[in-house]
């Protein structure tokens, strides 16, 4: 068994990530030409390393991860996973942070979902487009 974490079955998502690999930086992997940066999570059910390239949203040294899966009524699966093992590991860059995870609500939550959708638009129509409240979780 590997201690290499495991690549997306999602096309987008292992063609993001691979990219990111290949060139050592976060700096050549961008969505609609907006920045992203890269979390291992661990399983929550088969404890292996997952990579997920999100939107970057920080503000003082913290990150938010968004949960959106574009607007689809159920949390993607990284969701759960963060939930079991908020241990994450994030690159922004070349730089990379061991930092712990918590779902955020109430007036920090709106806080980081204003910072959320300025630095990507498509969160507030994701929101529109699902009964579920998106969940933002605040890295540290």
């Amino acid at each position: 068994m590997s201690d290499s974490p495991e690549l997306s079955p999602t096309d987008w998502v292992r063609d993001q990530t691979e990219k990111i690999l290949a060139a050592g930086t976060t700096d050549v992997a961008d969505i609609n030409g907006m920045r992203v940066v890269l979390f291992t999570t661990l399983g929550a059910k088969s404890g292996k390393q997952r990579y997920v390239p999100l939107m970057r949203v920080e503000e003082n040294g913290k990150y938010a991860m968004v949960a959106s899966k574009g607007g689809a009524p159920s949390n993607p699966s990284w969701y759960y996973n963060v939930k079991a093992h908020p241990e994450v590991t994030v690159q922004d860059g070349t730089e990379v942070f061991h930092l712990t995870a918590r779902e955020v609500s109430g007036e920090e939550r709106e806080h980081w979902w204003k910072l959320a959708v300025e630095a990507f638009p498509p969160y507030g129509e994701y929101q529109q487009n699902t009964d579920r409240q998106i969940p933002v979780f605040v890295l540290e």
